[in-house]
């Protein structure tokens, strides 16, 4: 239940809620007053410092101070229950060590959007945290106090306006304040509620959504490792099981024949061994076309050189890689070249094409082109939307240019990193 919940219910004066409400709005108060003296020492510090390059780290550490003050926010709105509000989504650095820790979170917007939080927090919020809790709690408790203040002192100054010094001015003062506290514990409901959603609004929604975001980048970093694994599962079996019974076949089909006379038998035995020849060549296709054994032993530049030499037009490759990539970026790769080779071959009408490419700043780029009449379409059931899918799993891009007359080109960008140098 959350404090809005609360606030429909008929027991809310009898529950704990308006306390809950009171004591996050009264801790609320109490922290952003010592994060305004935080971040205006660290600011006033580190820029007096800076001249002498020591207070570079404290004005580092104040642009840093976001992320323990979200954390605080966060606790404080789960503690009183009051909101609900998901954890931070700050991505987990990809190497050990302070210095990348310190600039993966200065280049994240999650830091900067909760220094931001932290500066409204200590220059707004918990001014107004202590506002409503002085008008909503403090005032109301002072008035039902006014009859024991008269009672000690024979006097009472009600809110610093007016002087009571008469019972029934002091009963009534205390009365009003029955009243108003009674109001007050709604009041501070409401504005513990309004101050939890600010929280949600500025900590916990875009963070939920990078969390989300985060979490289906893995799913579809699995899910690509679980194809690639898949596809050469189905390459193994068929290489092992199908096409060694294929190469059986083959060759008891071809001593049977050197057995038997000529005459029909002979011929219909003729006729079975070349159709099992034509089955075992198409398999071996079948099982390059999976995942060709020159990609996977010599990587992507071999492979690439071996599609361009099987192409139906003369293709010129030229290819500088560092070493070999992650097997799910060669894969794609290979497989975008042979399906935009086969596209030239099939619809360009070109008597050339040119593959190159290279990898620079952590990125993969192919090109092809070729000289044939162009008007090429992704959605025209070329093939290029399922390459353009392929690529957009690996976070890559897919780009075509083909004006009606030609040239074609096509490029595909792919984020990643070598994992062997170059041999």
């Amino acid at each position: 239940m959350t404090v809005w919940q609360a606030l429909g219910g008929r027991g809310y004066l009898r529950s704990a809620w308006p306390w809950r409400a009171g004591a996050f709005l009264v801790s609320g108060a109490l922290f952003g007053a010592v994060v305004l003296v935080g971040i205006v020492a660290g600011v006033a510090v580190g820029a007096v410092t800076a001249v002498v390059l020591v207070g570079l780290p404290l004005l580092v550490l104040t642009a840093l101070a976001g992320i323990p003050v979200a954390a605080v926010e966060r606790w404080r709105v789960r503690t009183a229950r009051v909101g609900d509000v998901p954890a931070g989504a700050h991505r987990v650095p990809d190497a050990p060590g302070l210095a990348r820790w310190l600039v993966v979170r200065l280049k994240e917007p999650e830091t900067w959007r909760e220094l931001a939080y932290a500066v409204l927090l200590a220059f707004v919020l918990w001014p107004l945290d202590a506002l409503v809790v002085a008008f909503a709690a403090g005032v109301p408790l002072f008035l039902l106090a006014t009859p024991l203040l008269v009672a000690v002192d024979g006097e009472a100054k009600v809110v610093k306006l007016w002087t009571v010094d008469t019972w029934p001015a002091a009963t009534g003062a205390a009365v009003v304040g029955g009243v108003l506290l009674l109001v007050g514990a709604y009041v501070l409901g409401v504005a513990a509620g309004a101050r939890a959603e600010v929280v949600k609004a500025l900590l916990g929604a875009r963070g939920q959504d990078s969390a989300r975001v985060a979490e289906l980048v893995r799913s579809r970093v699995r899910l690509v490792d679980a194809f690639e694994a898949e596809r050469r599962r189905i390459e193994r079996d068929l290489h092992d099981g199908a096409q060694q019974r294929l190469v059986a076949l083959t060759m008891r089909l071809g001593l049977a024949r050197l057995d038997v006379p000529p005459g029909p038998l002979a011929d219909q035995l003729a006729t079975a061994h070349g159709e099992a020849e034509k089955a075992l060549a198409e398999l071996r296709e079948l099982i390059h076309g999976i995942h060709p054994k020159v990609l996977a032993d010599y990587g992507l530049e071999a492979a690439v050189a071996d599609a361009a030499d099987r192409s139906a037009i003369p293709v010129d490759v030229h290819l500088d890689l560092p070493g070999r990539l992650p097997r799910p970026v060669e894969s794609a790769a290979y497989f975008v070249v042979c399906e935009a080779l086969a596209n030239v071959g099939r619809h360009s009408g070109a008597s050339r094409a040119v593959v190159s490419g290279g990898h620079d700043e952590e990125r993969l780029t192919l090109e092809i082109r070729d000289d044939g009449r162009g008007g090429a379409d992704i959605g025209g059931g070329t093939g290029l939307t399922g390459l353009a899918d392929r690529v957009s799993v690996l976070d890559g891009r897919l780009f075509l240019s083909s004006p009606l007359g030609g040239p074609t080109l096509l490029r595909v960008e792919i984020p990643c990193r070598p994992t062997e140098p170059r041999a």
